[in-house]
């Protein structure tokens, strides 16, 4: 049966990337992988048209489709707007309308980039980290929030922590199981010395560890995971945490590999249907010039294809078709090296698609 596929271009860089990512599908496609495309709008471009960064045409169509690959929202055109009408508010939305709990985020190094990163090449060659984040819940989405008054006549700024116990079970089972496809190291992050929400989660992922007795659990405070990132990065391979720690220590981990350019995410439920996106923003300082780098999107495209689609050596292709470029001496201006080709969007683009 035919899978579709939602296309959500976005704002910024967004639609060049994602157009990119649609072409090598389009390859796979020719080849026998049964999908189809489905186009909406989100974030600011959903503002321009429908006055909603995440309005309902959107909504029928991803909540239809079988997977969604979406390129970034956002932008300082949106910045005066109210803030449920700015572009992150849709991408927020959209997580929430299709309960994605689970964020994989992964940050590999390519043997080819490993003079790319801002670290010796010693403490990052051969990196290979996964980071999984609750996505849903946290002080993103706790009630009570807002800006009030105070009984002293100050503004006040509210946010509230929160968790409940099956929200942290859910993403402790999809830790766990991709820890045990992996290395079997699992290291749950929180901090449990100060905050009692991450005190319930570090209970829990020690109960669940019994369910995977291959797997070796580890712990660590939040502030020695970010200092250890940096000081011994392949000391890790899978991290477990919770929505507010995951956004900063997947972005900080993503920068050991040389370019946030590189890196996909996936955004899954518990049916498997997920969001695939690259990890980088809408970039709208060089949007429409044809300087992004499409890699990260077509790498999600290829997880797209490898969890909502379940089809692993398809997956694979576009893995060793990127890093064919990479050997080619292929470059984006992000990640480009003396000796090296400097290429545009389009162009590595077509690198990918001749290599596939």
């Amino acid at each position: 049966m035919s899978k579709t596929i939602a296309v959500l271009a976005g704002d910024g860089i967004g639609p060049e990337i994602v157009r990119e990512a649609v072409r090598v599908l389009e390859v796979l496609q020719r080849d026998g992988l049964d999908i189809r495309f489905e186009y909406a709008p989100l974030g600011g471009a959903a503002y321009d048209e429908y006055g909603a960064p995440y309005p309902e045409f959107t909504q029928n169509i991803c909540r239809a489709a079988d997977a969604v690959l979406l390129g970034a929202v956002g932008g300082p055109k949106y910045d005066h707007l109210e803030r449920p009408l700015r572009p992150e508010r849709g991408l927020l939305a959209i997580r929430k309308d299709l309960n994605l709990f689970a964020n994989l985020r992964p940050a590999v190094l390519y043997p080819e980039l490993a003079d790319a990163s801002t670290l010796k090449p010693e403490v990052v060659s051969g990196l290979d980290i996964l980071i999984v984040r609750e996505l849903t819940g946290d002080i993103y989405f706790g009630e009570p929030r807002g800006i009030t008054t105070n009984e002293k006549g100050e503004r006040e700024g509210i946010n509230t922590m929160r968790y409940s116990e099956s929200e942290i079970r859910r993403i402790g089972h999809i830790a766990f199981q991709a820890a045990a496809k992996r290395n079997k190291k699992l290291c749950s992050v929180d901090k449990a010395n100060v905050l009692e929400t991450t005190e319930l989660w570090k209970e829990i992922m020690t109960d669940l560890n019994r369910e995977y007795p291959e797997v070796s659990l580890s712990h660590m405070y939040v502030d020695n995971a970010a200092m250890q990132l940096v000081k011994n990065p392949k000391q890790f391979d899978v991290m477990v945490t919770g929505n507010i720690f995951g956004d900063i220590l997947s972005d900080q981990a993503s920068m050991l590999t040389g370019s946030i350019g590189m890196l996909p995410s996936a955004s899954l439920n518990e049916t498997g249907k997920g969001l695939y996106e690259p990890s980088h923003g809408s970039a709208p300082d060089i949007a429409g010039q044809n300087k992004a780098n499409p890699l990260a999107t077509i790498l999600s495209a290829a997880m797209l294809v490898r969890y909502s689609l379940n089809d692993e050596a398809r997956a694979r292709r576009i893995e060793s078709a990127v890093q064919k470029v990479l050997q080619q001496g292929l470059r984006t201006g992000d990640i480009f090296e003396e000796g090296c080709r400097l290429v545009s969007c389009s162009e590595m683009g077509d690198a990918v698609v001749a290599a596939l």
